[in-house]
């Protein structure tokens, strides 16, 4: 049955494709930064535009057209989870938590046009990946599942089977702690990522095939109490994880048959270190109990502690690396920061995202 409704939906996104095809939007052509609220009443997309300062200035504002989602337990961080809002040539990607889809924006500058509406064929979707003309969206309830789509003039249709069940305990408790992180591509697609957090402390790898279907079974890198949240990699490949149990950055290398091998680790000293981005060769990782973000260099040397305001969650970077925004889910807030050539970050503004309180996913063009 689950197959039947999978193809159905197949034929509705092919012909939404073919109507949509040659009127995709050009590639984003403005400095903006895009931020889910993820509430409840009605998930939103608030864009700001960036000045050259790097502060921002409020610019509009847009419905998805789905509601977002709350995980038991949660407080500042109501997804518990990293890239639930991907800008990636001329489109950007949503999460819909509460109502079990996500959201297809064409991007013109500043502005958001909504394209599409899809089911995640899952529960509680909380994290998206994107490599190419291939997108997976992570389900962190129900034991987690991925699902993967493929992009075609401009919009998605999802392929019924590019989709994996986790086989993840869905009644471990606190909630927030034991659904899954975040899904991610390696840079060369070559595989994906899933991080599992509490349930199972591991990293899950999916080789992609040259048609863009995952593995039938991953191969499962198991971190005896880790809390492997989110990931990062550089520009050499090598894939960073920010690890919630001890509260550290580690390192790992990926071989072609998926497995991880640990290379390095450096504790944060920090308090729920669950975020973590790469700019310039600089780890920047989120720390939710503590309200301020730690850098390392790719060595794992650490390069200082920024305050932010409360409940530090996730994060993105301008292309050029200049600036670094940070969401601040206590007040539904982003603060901005310049980064220096040696990593560190001097403030460069605040502002409060309306309805965003306990709101993940940020992009910046």
């Amino acid at each position: 049955m689950k197959t039947f409704r999978l193809a159905g939906a197949l034929v509705s996104a092919v012909a939404t494709a073919a109507l949509f095809a040659g009127t995709a939007s050009a590639h984003p052509n403005g400095s903006a930064v895009f931020v889910q609220t993820d509430n409840p009443a009605g998930n939103t997309v608030v864009a700001y535009d960036r000045n050259p300062d790097g502060s921002l200035r409020q610019a509009g504002s847009y419905r998805t057209g789905g509601l977002g989602g709350v995980l038991a337990g949660s407080v500042v961080d109501h997804l518990a989870s990293q890239g639930s809002l991907q800008l990636d040539d001329g489109l950007l990607y949503a999460v819909n938590a509460g109502s079990d889809t996500i959201t297809v924006f064409g991007v013109d500058g500043d502005r958001l046009i909504r394209r599409q509406v899809l089911p995640s064929f899952g529960q509680f979707p909380a994290s998206i990946a994107v490599h190419g003309n291939l997108v997976y969206v992570l389900n962190a309830r129900g034991g987690g599942s991925i699902q993967g789509y493929l992009r075609a003039g401009g919009v998605l249709v999802p392929v019924p089977f590019w989709h994996r069940g986790l086989g993840l305990d869905p009644n471990a408790t606190p909630e927030f702690t034991h659904t899954p992180g975040q899904v991610a591509f390696t840079p060369d697609g070559h595989d994906l990522l899933v991080t599992t957090k509490a349930n199972t402390s591991a990293i899950e790898t999916f080789g992609i095939d040259r048609l863009g279907g995952p593995s039938a079974r991953p191969v499962t890198t198991t971190l005896p109490g880790a809390v492997p949240f989110a990931v990062a990699f550089d520009a050499r490949g090598t894939l960073a994880v920010s690890e919630a149990g001890p509260n550290a950055v580690a390192t790992f290398s990926v071989a072609r048959d998926g497995s991880l091998t640990q290379t390095g680790q450096a504790l944060t000293g920090q308090a729920a270190t669950c975020w973590i981005v790469n700019v310039g060769g600089h780890y920047y990782l989120s720390n939710a109990g503590s309200a301020n973000v730690s850098a390392f260099d790719t060595a794992l040397h650490p390069l200082g502690v920024t305050p932010t305001r409360g409940g530090t969650v996730d994060a993105s970077a301008s292309p050029d690396g200049r600036f670094l925004y940070v969401q601040t889910g206590a007040d539904g807030g982003v603060d901005a920061f310049r980064i220096g050539p040696n990593g560190a970050l001097t403030p460069a503004g605040s502002v409060t995202v309306p309805g965003a309180a306990g709101g993940e996913g940020i992009a910046v063009s």
